[in-house]
């Protein structure tokens, strides 16, 4: 065995010796990191108590403490179990300071990276965290059943314990700038607690490294983490301000309208709002009168992402164009806007909107340049019309808009017969809207009375969200309502969303279905590409080619976090660009006190 290790040492020192390198603890894929002596994130409060019980809510139930199988419902939370090796910064766009990984050596040709483990640490049973751990991790994760996670670590090669503390990955390809970075991501898994597959077992307590454990739970209903006293890391530099609540309970709900309610109750104590009626007027009482529940809205910086009725092209009736441009057409957003989310969204014109890669006017220079390369596999449209989502006064007529629907659907060959849309194998067009929020029934009634006026039966389902994640593993669906969050530096994950590949591999976040070369072409020149510049090129290529094709029918967005909570929460006064930042926050201990005295709900 001991000349086995040493075969191996020698490989990878003359591999090492060949390849320049540059090693740090921190590093960024578009430019410099922002923190050159990390002390502590600017959007935390150093400051911050420690202490207190607070709660969070969830919709639906769960099945498993593993989020990263292919099958079962993950429990809330899960991230708060483990390390990474590197952690993100939330005001950097693609930054990343050492963790796990105390110093990261990347080739300056990207055909390597070698994290160095930081030797302090460890799991929660005191076990130290070692390679070994690391390559078990990355096996268990990247190379499990679930293909998006296949797909997503695609490009590492292979990889090589060199010793105790040291682990190396291999590209194969050198192009793509992102994998070190995805990589920084990854959980890291105790591997001498899991002497079975994980899948065998999936509520299994985890064994990790992170700032907190699960102390109790009842399955599928709720679930408590503790703050771990020892963790290894709370006084790491990327730690501090973070993790303040002493625990923290999700507790589950049927239904949002039944968790609004609990909320105002006092039973939790803290919510992401994602509901424009329900931050109009559903907050209305005592507690919001009185001030003890806050609402705030703060501003971001993120991208869009793209939310939208998503077609699933797998469906013969879904096919054609034509098709599924004319739908768009019947979906009324200044109407909806108005009488449905007191004005305050806006439309979603780009897959990449709020950003500086969505896509505008026509392709002229070098982006036309790219795209001309694909002229005879794209609409022609693309290169003489700016992509415009269809309008209305709001006033809910919507009449010429669904005469260009009509005219679109006799150009692709359907028919009428007594004021009903037949297909071309003469059957009615009919199909499933299928949902797992009921709020989203509001803005799916007034689409669907429209497409009655053209003919076409669009019948809305609710499920749970169990039945709902089996179907869309499955693909078994006719159109959903999907949301497809961007970074801000756009790479792998594009190929998981839109690739071929990804199409027809159950389990994947391909729901439309999309088999496009022209797509598969541009994701790898933005997996490849050699600088931010050409990054923003292809990227706004890609928005171009998806928007043409209508695989969905956008829905809108808002540029600011509406959270409401407790007053005895207080957050940092300055927050993070990219994220709500509410691992940072934390207990106001006199304004608890107060709320438990006026709340029995509060009493825990």
């Amino acid at each position: 065995m001991r000349w086995k290790i040493f075969f191996i040492f020698l490989l990878s020192f003359k591999v090492l010796v060949l390849a320049d390198t540059y090693s740090s603890n921190a590093f960024a894929i578009n430019g410099e990191v922002k923190y050159k002596d990390l002390q502590y994130f600017d959007y935390v409060n150093p400051k911050a108590k420690k202490g207190g019980h607070i709660k969070e809510y969830a919709i639906g139930t769960y099945d498993s403490f593993y989020d990263f199988l292919l099958k079962g419902t993950p429990a809330k939370g899960l991230n708060k179990l483990y390390d990474t090796l590197m952690v993100r910064s939330l005001d950097e766009p693609s930054s990343q300071y050492g963790l796990i990984a105390q110093r990261i050596e990347r080739a300056e040709d990207n055909s390597f990276v070698i994290f160095h483990l930081n030797k302090n640490a460890y799991f929660h049973d005191g076990v130290e965290v070692s390679a070994f751990d690391v390559e078990f991790s990355f096996y268990t994760i990247a190379r499990g059943d679930n293909p998006v996670m296949n797909q997503y670590y695609a490009d590492v090669k292979s990889l090589q314990v060199l010793d105790k503390y040291t682990i190396r990955f291999d590209f194969s390809n050198t192009q793509n700038r992102e994998i070190a970075l995805i990589l920084g991501d990854l959980p890291v898994l105790p591997k001498h607690y899991y002497t079975e597959d994980i899948a065998k077992n999936p509520l299994k307590i985890p064994l990790g490294s992170g700032p907190y454990q699960i102390e109790n739970f009842v399955a599928g209903r709720s679930i408590t983490y503790k703050r771990v006293e020892n963790y290894w890391a709370k006084n790491h530099p990327t730690r501090i301000g973070y993790f303040n609540f002493d625990k923290i309970t999700y507790d589950y709900y049927k239904d949002d309208l039944v968790a609004l309610e609990a909320f105002k109750a006092g039973r939790y104590d803290y919510r992401l709002e994602s509901s424009a009626k329900n931050w109009a007027n559903g907050y209305e009482g005592v507690a919001l009168k009185n001030k003890n529940i806050i609402q705030e809205e703060i501003s971001h910086s993120l991208p869009s992402g793209m939310q939208g009725f998503f077609f699933n092209l797998r469906k013969p009736i879904f096919q054609d164009i034509l098709v599924r441009e004319a739908l768009n057409l019947a979906f009324d957003f200044e109407w909806s806007n108005k009488n449905i989310f007191f004005n305050q969204y806006m439309r979603t014109k780009s897959y990449f909107d709020n950003s500086a890669f969505g896509s505008a006017g026509i392709p002229i220079n070098e982006e036309l340049q790219i795209l001309m390369e694909y002229k005879n596999q794209l609409p022609p449209k693309l290169f003489t019309h700016p992509f415009v989502l269809p309008t209305t006064d709001g006033m809910g007529e919507n009449r010429e808009n669904l005469k260009k629907a009509q005219s679109l659907l006799r150009e692709a060959g359907l028919s009428y017969k007594n004021g009903k849309l037949y297909t071309k194998e003469n059957k009615p067009f009919v199909f499933e809207l299928l949902l797992v929020s009921p709020a989203m029934e509001r803005v799916a009634i007034p689409f669907a009375k429209n497409l009655q006026k053209i003919g076409i039966d669009m019948k809305i389902r609710i499920v749970d969200i169990s039945q709902y994640l089996n179907r869309l593993r499955e693909f078994d669906f006719d159109m959903i309502v999907a949301v497809f969050p961007q970074s801000l530096s756009p790479g792998n994950e594009q190929s998981f969303f839109w690739g071929s590949k990804a199409a027809n591999e159950k389990g994947s976040y391909n729901y439309a279905g999309i088999e496009n070369v022209v797509v598969d072409a541009l994701i790898q020149k933005i997996i490849n590409v050699k600088n931010y510049q050409e990054l923003l090129l292809y990227v706004r290529a890609l928005d171009r080619v998806l928007l043409w094709n209508y695989y969905t029918i956008p829905h809108f967005h808002t540029k600011n976090f509406r959270v409401a909570y407790w007053e005895f929460l207080e957050h940092p006064s300055i927050t993070p660009l990219y994220d709500v930042g509410f691992e940072t926050w934390w207990v106001d201990e006199e304004k608890l006190q107060k709320l438990q005295r006026e709340y029995p709900s509060f009493r825990r």
